[in-house]
């Protein structure tokens, strides 16, 4: 009873997924072999890795997967683009793994901009027109930003990619304002981003950031509409804060792209132009250094060489204190003579004059006379300059004081003081300089002295008139001879003559010691 229901119930064909499959894309294909589509391109990216491109028609109401191979790209007049409004004309087939159907594209044919592309291009027109996208009205970057304000999805890899590229580089304090980066509110949030980071203030407990950042992955036209928003353009152009705009991909560009300060390709390319690296500049501020270390030696080593070379063109202490040195010594040996002279002409008129009793008596008396007057005149003159200073005193004591004098005794007495202990200083140093130049010339002198040289067993021999005897030629047999030892002198009488002769030595100095041997110069 059960088996017949049950074959009732089974009366209809019985197909597998892969012939229901198979017999709708037979149907398609036979249906729709040949078709020509108009629509606007959506989400083009160009051609795959494998040299296919894959994208998508649509129009107000409907959108339909599309493909080119790889053969039929070489062979189109043009280059697809986004948002290009085209002619189609190809097959339609469906994709059994996913159950949905495309138009094989084996022609294109530019039909015009599309809705959305004449929309952006009208806005582009009208800002541009305003001067918003002119250069001269486009802030330039900080480079070396402390803060730096990103409006993203806090939940995808753009922020994720930011955040680490910047720690690399040089790490610093970003502040992340969550936005929703694809839909009908994307404008207004990142407008509401941009005003809200533009609100803040420099010492509020929420710094306001030196660099805003505005990134979003890539996507199609439709996902990046909300950054073509007019709002959101002008709010960007209106920030006081300069702001690099990385939306999508390097082939994508939005509205926000020709008003920022900076376009950046990818969101990591944001962040490369947002920081330095850090690296690089402690590298060149080492390299800095190191050059400025160098050309600080090389100038004190000119310096140097400079004061050398003043110093060789300047005279010696022996050159500057010649002259002096010599007019000192005349005046030594001009001394002796002057005071022998003085002595003589005070002894003479002291001869000359006689002195007696009554004439001591009578010059006491006049001297008396004239000293009395003198006294009496000196008082008198006394207290008349006492009377007249002690009248000026009076008439200027109420315009003196004493305290200037005193400011100026003090300052005068420490002037003094300091110019004496000046004059001590530097003639200490004289003298220790004459000092140690007298010292290294009595140690040249000795050491240049022929008393050195008979100090080491060597004789000086001298002829009778006291000549120096250099050779044995000099000598003549019975000649006397004068020798002279470190330690006294002595005769000797020479027995032949032209050769080196035996000397018979007649002391006449200190005796020598025991084993002491004479040597002839």
């Amino acid at each position: 009873m059960s088996e017949t229901a049950t074959e009732s119930r089974s009366n209809a064909t019985e197909y597998t997924v892969s012939e229901i499959s198979g017999a709708l894309k037979r149907t398609v294909e036979d249906a729709f072999g040949n078709v020509r589509v108009r629509g606007e391109i959506s989400g083009y990216r160009g051609p795959h890795s494998s040299g296919h491109a894959y994208f998508a028609l649509k129009d107000d109401r409907a959108r339909i997967d599309a493909v080119v191979w790889k053969t039929t790209m070489s062979r189109l007049k043009f280059r697809p683009e986004e948002g290009m409004e085209v002619i189609a004309s190809g097959r339609l087939t469906t994709y059994p793994g996913k159950s949905n159907y495309q138009i094989v594209i084996d022609n294109l044919e530019p039909a015009g901009a599309g809705a959305l592309m004449a929309l952006l291009e009208e806005r582009k027109r009208r800002l541009q027109a305003e001067g918003l996208f002119d250069a001269g009205r486009k802030r330039r970057l900080p480079f070396m930003p402390r803060v730096i304000g990103v409006v993203t999805s806090p939940t995808g890899s753009v922020i994720r990619d930011i955040i680490h590229r910047i720690k690399d580089r040089f790490p610093l304090h970003v502040l992340v304002w969550p936005v929703r980066v694809q839909g009908e509110t994307t404008a207004r949030e990142v407008t509401a981003a941009v005003n809200g980071f533009n609100a803040l203030t420099w010492d509020g407990a929420v710094r306001q950031p030196d660099l805003l950042i505005v990134a979003r992955g890539g996507g199609s036209l439709e996902d990046l509409w909300g950054f073509n928003d007019e709002g959101l353009a002008r709010a960007v152009a209106d920030s006081h804060i300069p702001i690099i705009s990385a939306v999508g991909h390097e082939t994508d560009w939005t509205l926000i792209d020709f008003v920022a300060d900076m376009r950046a390709p990818t969101p990591t390319g944001a962040a490369e132009i947002a920081v330095p690296v850090k690296a690089d500049l402690e590298a060149t501020l080492a390299s800095l250094g190191a050059r400025l270390n160098a050309c600080a030696s090389r100038n004190l080593e000119r310096k140097r060489q400079a004061v050398r070379a003043a110093a060789r063109a300047l005279p010696s202490p022996d050159q500057l204190l010649a002259l002096p040195r010599r007019r000192f010594d005349e005046a030594t040996s001009r001394l002796g003579r002057g005071l022998t002279v003085s002595i003589e002409r005070k002894r003479a008129r002291l001869d000359r004059q006689r002195l007696t009793p009554a004439t001591l008596s009578r010059r006491l008396n006049e001297t008396r006379t004239l000293t009395g007057r003198d006294i009496a005149r000196a008082r008198a003159a006394f207290f008349a300059i006492v009377r007249q200073g002690r009248t000026r005193f009076q008439r200027t004591s109420v315009r003196l004081s004493p305290a200037p004098i005193v400011r100026r005794q003090k300052v005068q007495a420490d002037t003094l003081a300091g110019l004496t202990r000046r004059q001590d200083q530097a003639m200490a140093r004289q003298l220790d300089r004459l000092r140690a130049a007298l010292t290294q010339a009595d140690r040249l002198l000795a050491t240049l002295s022929h008393k050195a040289v008979l100090a080491r067993g060597f004789a000086l021999v001298k002829d009778a008139d006291g000549s120096v005897i250099k050779r044995v030629a000099e000598l003549a047999p019975g000649a006397a001879l004068q020798l002279e030892f470190a330690d006294g002198n002595a005769e000797a009488i020479a027995t032949s003559g032209g050769a080196r002769p035996k000397l018979a030595a007649k002391s006449s100095g200190k005796p020598k010691e025991p084993g002491s041997q004479g040597s002839l110069f």
